[in-house]
């Protein structure tokens, strides 16, 4: 069988090729620049050079191929056109293109932020209605938007699509000298004592190669036309970087902002003032991402390892980057606040914040 990954060079694309290479597939890698290609130098792969807006490399990159995963897309709200191509157009035109190569079936790589964000309380899954619209979040209305377009795609041209929908992603990289994806460097942040705070969202963390295998399973078991979240742990953020301290008995204090004045960061934006972070990510920080993945375990019998398990091995990769020097940075906005966050912690300038803590009911520091 020969399988066509596109966006190889990524982070879940990278451990998809991985996992048919090693099952002695050929496997045929798409990328778009030479400078990423070297992350698939450990794999037998057949890389080809191919932009998914590309509709002619596009063919060229299904040809003679029997299945085809469309992972390619961008993490992240900027530039916005780029963006919206790449997220929203470019699965149509995967589809497009596997059907003009006679390729009949295709697998694509959604997210649960095309879902949706979930209401307060609740779990998500398949089912529910996009309710990110409001929000005017890039990412989940590219992603939300490249979803129907592929699987419209997909009816109209007789190609069986099926959508797979990761939660967060956790888990090093193929190439472990790689510095990681938008996902991981929140851990790496945190690690080196460059994270100053957190939104008091939730999430759901899933494991890469665990993400991988669902792609698999719903190659071989997937329904035509249905979608598939991939999900494992619904988890607080503060949570879960308590959880990292833990494991790795690395401890900085982080401020914990309430969801409600995420929003706040947009206004700011607005206003041209300046920010650590997005103000976008602040606010998908801020959301409930907590999401079922019965239908995933019922259909694909798919399988989430322990979180302990993933995050353990992400901080170990980490750390092994730390020690190569590959993480040495020059000082940023961010990383200064959180210096300035410890400064404060350790000379007890932030002992108000547990009083306001007693009177709020709301957890507004962690950690130290």
């Amino acid at each position: 069988m020969t399988v066509c990954v596109t966006g190889a060079t990524g982070f879940i694309g990278g451990h998809l090729a991985r996992l048919y290479s090693d099952r002695g597939e050929v496997v045929r890698a798409t990328y778009r620049s030479d400078k990423r290609l070297d992350r698939l130098a450990s794999l037998d792969v057949e890389p080809v050079r191919a932009d998914v807006l590309d509709r002619a490399a596009m063919r060229r990159a299904m040809r003679g191929c029997d299945l085809v995963f469309h992972t390619a897309g961008m993490v992240g709200a900027t530039p916005v056109d780029r963006v919206w191509r790449v997220n929203a157009l470019a699965p149509r035109l995967a589809v497009e293109a596997a059907a003009a190569e006679g390729v009949s079936r295709v697998v694509l790589t959604g997210s649960v932020a095309g879902i949706g964000p979930v209401a307060p309380g609740e779990i998500g899954d398949e089912e529910q209605v996009y309710r990110g619209g409001p929000l005017n979040l890039t990412y989940a209305d590219t992603k939300h938007e490249g979803e129907a377009e592929g699987l419209a795609a997909g009816a109209r041209l007789g190609v069986d699509v099926v959508s797979v929908n990761p939660s967060y992603v956790l888990g090093p990289p193929v190439d472990p000298a790689f510095r990681g994806e938008t996902s991981t460097r929140t851990i790496a942040n945190y690690l080196r004592g460059r994270l100053p705070a957190v939104v008091d969202g939730e999430v759901d963390i899933v494991d890469v190669r665990d993400v991988a295998a669902g792609h698999a399973a719903a190659a071989e078991h997937g329904r035509a036309g249905e979608r598939y979240v991939l999900g494992g742990h619904g988890i607080r953020w503060v949570e879960l970087l308590e959880r990292v301290a833990s494991l790795s008995e690395v401890h900085h204090p982080l401020l914990v902002i309430p969801p409600e004045l995420a929003g706040a960061a947009r206004l700011a934006e607005q206003l041209g003032l300046p920010g650590l972070i997005s103000a976008e990510a602040l606010v998908l920080m801020g959301q409930n991402w907590r999401y079922s993945s019965a239908k995933a375990r019922r259909e694909l019998r798919f399988r989430a390892r322990s979180l302990d398990s993933t995050l353990r091995d992400t901080i170990a990769w980490c750390r092994d980057l730390q020690r190569s020097g590959s993480l040495l940075d020059p000082p940023s906005p961010l990383s200064l606040a959180a210096g300035g966050v410890q400064i404060a912690h350790r000379a007890r300038l932030l002992s108000g914040l547990k009083l306001a803590e007693r009177w709020s009911g709301r957890q507004l520091i962690s950690g130290g």
